[in-house]
């Protein structure tokens, strides 16, 4: 007998390779009914594992964690991949990989898939759910493995069974007529799956390779009720809302040309006023804490690439490098070897530090034209960066004002919840060489700081090897946006290598040479992306104080135009950014688009306001408040402005 600790901490004993789901049964049959993999001493593995010595293991249902919904969906990948070699027996697969949030499957076709495909797909997905076939696991060894794939005629699975060690075991899962390379986990058996919907298809590369193979890729999703299915299409509507790419063009805030190029987004007039109030907003807070702004080249000569190391760890990342004269220009990736040398400038005492340098900078990177999007990822980008110069003794109070400063700019200037906040340790792969700047003392010692930092300022965070800068660990925010996406916009990092690299040094108390340390942050990361995360976290209603346009005056009738003029100079004359609407359209029609425009305010103008000096007060988020002297909205609009309210 073994013995087994529940997540409950309760302990039971179980004989020697008794499987999962055989556990959950153990417990209760309706744990079995639901289950759909275990966690044994925290690694995921498929039902039909067996316990062979004492363990700890919680049994996965699809409501209880991300990895119980994916082998949910990992099975369901499966029956859509069965569905589609039974009406296209000619298509070949590729791989079929659960995601956050469904799964997708690529397959090689000689056209498309058509709308009237995807729909006989997914009839033909429920009738597998309905045969119930049981699913079942085998392993052969590499060379059986790569002779069965070949008679199949899977070029593909062939090519992923090579790639793997000579002495692998390769798992395969048949359900019924159909059988797959697959690692696990899945269910039992295909009736344990009860509603499924295909969503969209795209085309894809084999192994994300431009020049490999185009691929079809089907995205879908499952659940265990058809109303989850329902409720879902109703927060992808949602989404599809707050995209801020759809914001962006109804509010006229950005565009893009294909004679400019991808992921070279042009700020159109509204969108830059947002742009320029964040950009002096961040800029402004930073004076307050004693930073000091410099602007830099945004080329270089590549040597300094090379002495800063980018050009061993990110040449990837970067454009193609330019010969001029007797020079070798590329554009820069980020500023930290720009900022390096303004320190290097002039001597430094310690007394000086720390040096806080800040500069709003356009960076480039050498994005694919098929991953950048919008906003949100782009080729040239304008980077709130900072580089902290401080003394040992210095970090841990830095390194918190830091953090307190990403808190205070999020979640009280902007009101975004601290649910949707996780804090992430991004360490080094002590594996990978190549990646990082090869100093085991160096890292050790960041990695502690950084976690001992986190630790005394009681912050929760869980650690991520292989998600390190090439110079050092990182404290990265990991934020949850409203499209469910998984995004670092600010971060920190810890940085001994480059001090060491540029040899900077400052003068200590004993009178001789000491080197700096420095922190590298960026609180809004780059101006576009934060507002492409604000655009849909917000669905485009801006706080008043950061609106392009946060009040619109609507008279009634072109009778009082010269009220209403009166009344947008006197608001522009307090700084408040204004417009008139004085078409001849009606009121109701003139509200509509100012609504639609995510207008803060509407000012009416009728005879009664004229008369009275006063005007009709209208918010976007509360709906009609009423008439009010215009000094009166001139206050509170100001009062709401400084307050940064949302």
């Amino acid at each position: 007998m073994i013995k087994i600790t529940l997540k409950d901490g309760s302990v039971k004993e179980v004989e020697k390779n008794t499987t999962i789901i055989e556990l959950a049964k153990q417990i209760s049959e309706g744990l079995a009914r639901v289950a759909t993999c275990g966690k044994v001493n925290g690694k995921v593995q498929d039902l039909r594992f067996e316990l062979i010595e004492d363990s700890k293991v919680e049994i996965l249902t699809f409501e209880s964690d991300l990895e119980g919904k994916k082998a949910y969906w990992h099975t369901t990948s499966h029956i859509m991949a069965q569905a589609i070699k039974r009406l296209f027996p000619n298509v070949k697969l590729a791989i079929g990989p659960s995601i956050d949030e469904g799964f997708y499957y690529d397959f090689d076709v000689e056209a498309p898939f058509s709308e009237e495909d995807k729909e006989k797909i997914e009839n033909e997905m429920k009738k597998i759910i309905k045969e119930d076939l049981p699913i079942e696991k085998y392993t052969l060894p590499r060379d059986e493995a790569i002779k069965f794939m070949k008679e199949k005629n899977e070029k593909y699975k062939v090519e992923l069974i090579e790639d793997l060690p000579q002495d692998a075991e390769i798992s395969f899962y048949k359900q019924g007529e159909f059988t797959d390379l697959c690692a696990g986990p899945h269910l039992m058996s295909t009736g344990k799956v009860k509603a499924v919907k295909i969503l969209s298809s795209s085309s894809a590369y084999w192994r994300g390779d431009e020049k490999r193979e185009t691929l079809q890729r089907i995205y879908a999703i499952s659940f265990p009720k058809a109303s989850m299915v329902e409720e879902y299409l109703q927060i992808l509507e949602d989404r599809k809302q707050r995209d801020h790419r759809k914001i962006g063009k109804d509010l006229e805030l950005f565009m893009t040309h294909p004679l400019v190029g991808a992921g070279l987004p042009m700020y159109l007039p509204d969108g830059a006023t947002i742009r320029r109030l964040l950009e002096r907003y961040i800029q402004d807070k930073e004076l307050l804490l004693g930073y000091n702004h410099v602007y830099t080249p945004s080329l270089a000569n590549v040597e300094l690439y090379k002495t800063s190391g980018h050009w061993d760890h990110y040449k990837d990342d970067m454009f193609p490098s330019m010969k001029m004269e007797n020079e070798e220009l590329v554009l820069r990736p980020m500023n930290c070897p720009h900022h390096m040398l303004v320190y290097k400038n002039n001597l430094h005492s310690y007394k000086d530090l720390p040096i806080r340098i800040g500069e709003l900078a356009h960076d480039f990177r050498y994005e694919n034209s098929g991953a950048v999007c919008g906003l949100e990822r782009v080729r040239q980008m304008c980077q709130n960066d900072a580089h902290l110069f401080v003394r040992p003794d210095q970090i841990k109070q830095e390194v918190g004002n830091v953090l307190k400063l990403i808190v205070e700019v999020y979640q009280k200037d902007f009101g975004f919840p601290a649910s949707n906040f996780k804090y992430r340790l991004s360490l080094r792969d002590k594996n990978d060489k190549e990646k990082y700047i090869d100093n085991d003392e160096m890292w050790e010692t960041a990695e502690n700081q950084l976690r001992e930092i986190l630790k005394e300022l009681n912050i929760d965070f869980y650690e991520a090897e292989g998600e390190a800068a090439f110079y050092g660990p990182k404290i990265d925010i990991q934020i949850k946006t409203a499209l469910n996406h998984d995004v670092t916009i600010p971060t920190c990092q810890l940085d001994f290598a480059l001090p060491e690299r540029f040899d900077l040094t400052y003068i200590g108390e004993d009178g001789k040479e000491h080197r700096p340390v420095v922190i590298h942050r960026a609180i809004l990361g780059s101006s576009d992306r934060f507002i492409s995360f604000l655009l849909e976290e917000t669905k485009g209603n801006l706080p008043t104080w950061l609106a392009p346009h946060q009040v619109k005056v609507l008279p009634i009738s072109d009778k009082f135009l010269d009220y209403a003029t009166s009344v947008k100079d006197a608001l522009l004359k307090e700084g408040i950014r204004v417009n008139l609407d004085d078409r001849s359209e009606k009121i109701g029609y003139k509200i509509r688009e100012a609504q639609l425009q995510k207008v803060p305010y509407m000012l009416i103008i009728g005879e009664k306001e004229m008369l009275s000096n006063s005007v009709g007060v209208r918010s976007r988020k509360d709906g009609d408040i009423g008439a009010m002297t215009l000094d009166e909205f001139i206050n509170k609009i100001k009062n709401e402005i400084s307050n940064y309210e949302k």
